[in-house]
């Protein structure tokens, strides 16, 4: 089922009133599922199409759709809440909130949801079990290791039942060890949740595990 599509997808930015074109021309089809990994040097135009994708970022031109809808027709406001409902996010730098514990992350975005607290806190706790990171529950970012950080994150990402989780470099800051484990869980949640995963990395080993390769080079999807 598809669940994302691109049309002639192009981005533009200004440097120092120079057009820069990040994106040129891209036509891609994502299904409910797939484990898609965007691929390609540095500048290629990986994050911001995975910007592009998560709604972060909007097109010079062409179209985004999801589910068939246009996420152009879109105000900022219901963009604000689709991200909410449909899509989770990892970063390269974890972004958890330094001054909430591991649990009061995963449940920030289930109490923007509106979710009860007993609710929240009961799926937390189930997803950190499932995890195995429960013993993290009352510990900060700070007192974490950049691959427990990591956990947490993916927890955060994947604990509001998103339709697709969307992760920039997540093995970036891991050693090979910690990475590996982490893309184990995340191959799991795509396999027992049918969760869709779309990366950008220039990783071997995420690139070795992609389900779907996308290569990019210059802005243009690579043949």
């Amino acid at each position: 089922m598809e669940i994302l599509k691109t049309e002639n997808l192009e981005k533009v930015y200004e440097d120092n009133g120079v057009p820069v074109h990040a994106l040129k021309g891209i036509n891609l089809t994502i299904n409910k599922g797939d484990y898609l990994v965007i691929a390609g040097p540095s500048g290629s135009g990986k994050t911001t199409l995975l910007n592009l994708l998560g709604a972060l970022d909007t097109p010079t031109k062409g179209k985004i759709l999801f589910e068939g809808t246009d996420l152009a027709k879109k105000s900022r406001r219901e963009l604000s809440e689709f991200r909410l409902q449909n899509l989770g996010f990892i970063f390269q730098a974890y972004n958890l909130i330094p001054v909430l514990t591991a649990i009061e992350n995963i449940e920030f975005s289930m109490m923007l949801s509106g979710i009860p607290e007993n609710e929240r806190r009961e799926r937390a706790l189930s997803l950190m079990h499932e995890l195995d990171i429960k013993e993290l529950a009352d510990k900060r970012p700070n007192e974490m290791s950049g691959g427990q950080q990591q956990r947490v994150a993916v927890a955060r990402a994947i604990v509001n039942d998103p339709e697709v989780v969307l992760a920039d470099e997540p093995t970036a800051n891991l050693d090979s060890a910690t990475g590996s484990v982490l893309l184990d869980l995340m191959e799991k949640m795509n396999k027992e949740k049918n969760i869709t995963f779309i990366f950008s990395s220039h990783d071997k080993q995420v690139i070795d595990r992609a389900g779907i390769l996308l290569k990019l080079k210059d802005g243009k999807i690579e043949k």
